[in-house]
């Protein structure tokens, strides 16, 4: 962590970032340092003021709100009523006019290809590269290693032959229904050949076609006996590897020793919840990782199973049409960057008037600036745009503000008007209910929504905590205002031509370890309309890419349009439970629930600075956590207090009770420190109880102030 400041223009600059942005960040772009800075200032100080403003309108509706329902206590919610006077404050405006985004040079991976997404912590570089390289996965790794496939030796390190014979089947039977051969079984095939520019698959003296002849695009190696077989569908890809001398081959007649699948087509590099980033050495490490990225020159060392072993990012992969050409496929994820929102700020730079730089502001312009590598060399993106995932705004006007920045951002930068695209995350209330609006605000540059059940709720349980006591967690799932929610995002998107254009996204698959279960549920996402939704794994991502082999999802939006558009009295909905008739085991279950799942997170980012991990629930499932959870977790417990339904000593009694168990499930890592040897002394342990005793009083029900101010003191503890 820096401590030194060297003064720049009105910045003070911490002197480790204003090295790393002269010698590295801004080489060989052609920009010189003392310009840039210049520019820099003059921008952030026209920009910080109006970001402060916004900030106070947040809060001045929030009283508003609060004030009104304290008003209206023990009356039922009339919302022809609620609706007008949340349009008399001006946090609900009027809609306008329909129309069409125009967002222009969007690569393929947003606007034609439908598949996973990834989201990664962008200080874990290794993380990182696994994700950029998650675009190809082996499908028999993925299936052989997770418990979609059962066996006996399901969890022994082991090769067990029959659990390959049954992932071999799996993917058979998978090719029979979407990759059909005319005439035959692709269980029965003995091997494959190129002839006059057809796949042949033969059987005994018999040869077979694919019945859509068009799906075969290609080959690697000699025609006759290829190496590789290239599938097209749907705008997704499958290789066939054939190699019969493999282990993976030995039961296999046709000598297919593995299935790439094409998987995530896209990865969010994530600043914002995955990650513990508090002060200019953290900062740093994100925005070099991301720097690596876009010059293509990422790589890390690490050591696996008493190996050295360096990853780096994958090559195109090349193989030969069916014209005989040579042709590429792409070979790494698309890749996004996720900057924070409007409210945080960042002790790298001090303002003229002794304030910290907001950190939203900051990353527009870093994670840009590290963009221009990419920009001449068209290795990421294509068509030259920088694809920034804008997460935290609230209604049209932060939109407005979004936009402002990054015209300053390309303004100094000498980039052309719209560069700099912004994926917006439907994840605030007053965004939700205003979706058209803020769309309209970007509409030359937005190239994705999507929604995210955690932060949402995390933000509806605020904005109306003094509504009353909120339903169980569980059941806000099926819930009117959630079901609104979920289907307005889709039908927005789509009124607004994004259908083709852009992503619709759905949320993330939070348990890691059960795809099975995944495989059931997630293929929602795209029967809802949804184009591209969140996955924690490459893994993960590879079996989730079959759901878009079956579901064309183009021609499931064009009969989802056609529906009734969702209804925003059903969103405005507040989810209030009027009987409160549970049992106390009932309400100590649910905060027990919470709060181990929240000192589970809590505890790692504290004391380790790890913002995005594999947290065991009180079942020992492993979810995999970031602040969204905190959010909502921690609002809950907050409303829940605040209308009686427990007690601020009862939540503490149960706080120390999970601290026991969250230390045993961490009783294997040497660096984890024991937040129950003494509660007064765990900064960890007092962060999470302030996120529950202090929630009603955040911003916007927000985690990172709290979480930020005690890593900043943890940090210093630990220098």
């Amino acid at each position: 962590m820096s401590s030194s400041y060297k003064s720049v223009n009105r910045l003070k600059i911490s002197e480790d970032l204003l090295l790393f942005v002269n010698k590295e960040l801004l080489k060989d772009t052609g920009i010189i340092p003392e310009k840039f800075w210049s520019g820099f200032d003059e921008a952030v100080h026209y920009l910080v003021p109006k970001n402060k403003d916004l900030l106070k309108t947040r809060e001045n509706l929030q009283n508003k709100i609060d004030e009104w329902h304290i008003k209206n206590k023990g009356n039922k919610i009339r919302i022809k009523e609620y609706k007008q006077f949340l349009k008399d404050i001006d946090y609900l405006v009027d809609e306008g006019p329909d129309f069409n985004i125009e967002t222009d040079k969007i690569d393929d991976e947003i606007k034609k290809i439908a598949g996973p997404q990834l989201v990664v912590p962008i200080m874990n570089a290794r993380y990182t590269l696994n994700a950029a390289n998650a675009r190809w996965v082996s499908l028999y790794d993925s299936l052989y290693g997770t418990n979609i496939i059962e066996s006996e030796e399901g969890g022994s390190e082991r090769y067990d032959p029959l659990r390959g014979q049954e992932v071999i089947k799996y993917v058979r039977e998978f090719f029979d229904k979407y990759i059909p051969i005319e005439g035959t079984s692709w269980k029965n095939i003995a091997g494959l050949k190129v002839v006059n520019k057809d796949l042949i698959i033969f059987k005994d003296d018999y040869e077979y076609k694919l019945k859509n002849k068009d799906k075969f695009i290609g080959h690697r190696g000699d025609a006759s006996k290829p190496n590789a077989v290239i599938i097209k569908d749907n705008n997704l890809h499958f290789e066939i590897i054939i190699n019969p001398k493999a282990f993976s081959a030995a039961h296999d007649i046709a000598g297919i020793s593995d299935v790439i699948i094409e998987s995530a087509i896209s990865t969010i590099c994530d600043n914002e919840d995955s990650v513990a980033a508090v002060d200019s050495s953290d900062k740093i490490i994100c925005y070099k990782n991301w720097l690596g990225l876009m010059k293509g020159n990422l790589k890390t060392q690490f050591e696996k199973n008493g190996k050295n072993l360096e990853r780096k990012l994958n090559p195109d992969r090349s193989y030969i049409s069916k014209d005989g050409k040579g042709l590429k496929l792409h070979g790494r994820s698309l890749l996004l960057i996720r900057n924070v929102g409007h409210l945080m700020t960042n002790p790298s730079i001090i303002l003229k008037d002794g304030s910290e730089i907001p950190e939203g502001i900051m990353d527009a312009f870093f994670t840009t600036a590290a963009a221009l590598h990419d920009l001449k060399l068209k290795k990421n993106s294509r068509m030259g745009s920088v694809y920034i995932v804008k997460p935290k705004m609230h209604g049209p006007e932060e939109a407005k503000f979004t936009d402002l920045i990054f015209s300053k951002v390309e303004d100094l930068l000498g980039l052309e008007r719209n560069t700099c695209k912004v994926g917006i995350m439907d994840e605030e209330r007053r965004t939700s209910v205003n979706l058209k609006e803020c769309i309209r605000s970007l509409k030359n540059r937005v190239f994705f929504i999507n929604t995210g059940f955690l932060d949402r709720t995390g933000d509806e349980i605020h904005t109306s905590m003094e509504a009353g006591a909120m339903i169980k967690k569980g059941d806000m799932k099926s819930s009117n205002w959630i079901k609104a929610y979920e289907n307005n995002n889709v039908d927005i998107g789509l009124k607004c031509g994004f259908s083709g254009r852009a992503q619709i996204g759905k949320g993330m698959w939070a348990m890691p370890d059960k795809m099975k279960e995944m495989m059931e549920d997630k293929i929602n996402h795209l029967k809802a309309g949804a184009n591209c939704a969140w996955v924690p794994s490459p893994t993960a991502a590879s079996l989730h890419a079959l759901h878009y082999h079956q579901i064309n999802i183009f021609e499931e939006q064009k009969k989802i349009k056609k529906r009734e558009q969702a209804k925003l009295d059903d969103l405005l909905n507040i989810p209030i439970d009027i009987k409160l008739d549970w049992s106390e085991k009932e309400i100590n279950t649910e905060i027990s629930n919470s709060a181990q799942t929240l000192l589970g997170y809590v505890v790692r980012w504290i004391d380790q600075g790890i913002g995005c991990s594999k947290v065991p629930d009180i079942n020992n499932v492993g979810l995999m956590e970031d602040r969204a959870t905190l959010r909502i977790s921690s609002q809950h417990i907050a409303n829940w207090i605040h209308h009686g339904v427990t007690t601020k000593n009862k939540v503490m009694e149960i706080m120390k009770e999970m601290a026991k168990i969250v230390d045993k499930q961490n009783n294997n890592d040497k660096r984890y420190i024991n937040m129950s040897d003494d509660y007064e002394r765990s900064r960890a342990f007092k962060t999470a109880c302030d996120l529950v005793f202090k929630g009603k009083d955040q911003s916007s029900g927000y985690t990172e102030p709290l979480l930020h101010s005690n890593r900043l003191k943890r940090k210093i503890n630990q220098n």
